[in-house]
């Protein structure tokens, strides 16, 4: 991997995020804020009761994602997404994201937020799409 690379993943900023369709096994992008916070990738969202977003279900299905960096550098990045959902894992990252984004309902965040910690794959420095 390019120095480049980690130098732009180690800073919190929008991205896409593909994954693969659980059902259709089809790639699917969205954009989505990617954190990096005391040395670690992760991305959360904003509490919803009311539904699992699809993104986390297609990772529970397969965990391999494609990080699209887009700012500081941009470059395709694989990863290995793992789905965090035990409370005393979740608390610390979903601070830091509340503190990010200047929240205070940090008990609806950590019922209600969807989470996944990132773990890139030394070997996936290529091109981003055309």
């Amino acid at each position: 991997m390019s120095e480049s690379i980690p130098a732009a993943l180690h800073h919190s900023q929008i991205i896409d995020l593909t994954t693969t369709g659980r059902r259709s096994g089809q790639p699917r992008r969205i954009e989505i804020f990617l954190h990096y916070d005391d040395g670690q990738l992760f991305i959360t969202g904003m509490p919803r009761s009311d539904r699992t977003r699809d993104w986390i279900r297609n990772i529970e299905a397969d965990p391999h994602v494609v990080i699209h960096l887009k700012q500081s550098a941009v470059v395709d990045v694989n990863a290995t997404a793992r789905v965090v959902t035990d409370p005393d894992e979740r608390r610390p990252y979903i601070e830091a994201a509340a503190r990010r984004w200047r929240r205070t309902d940090i008990p609806e965040m950590l019922e209600h937020s969807p989470l996944i910690v990132l773990t890139v794959e030394d070997h996936a420095d290529h091109q981003p799409d055309q």
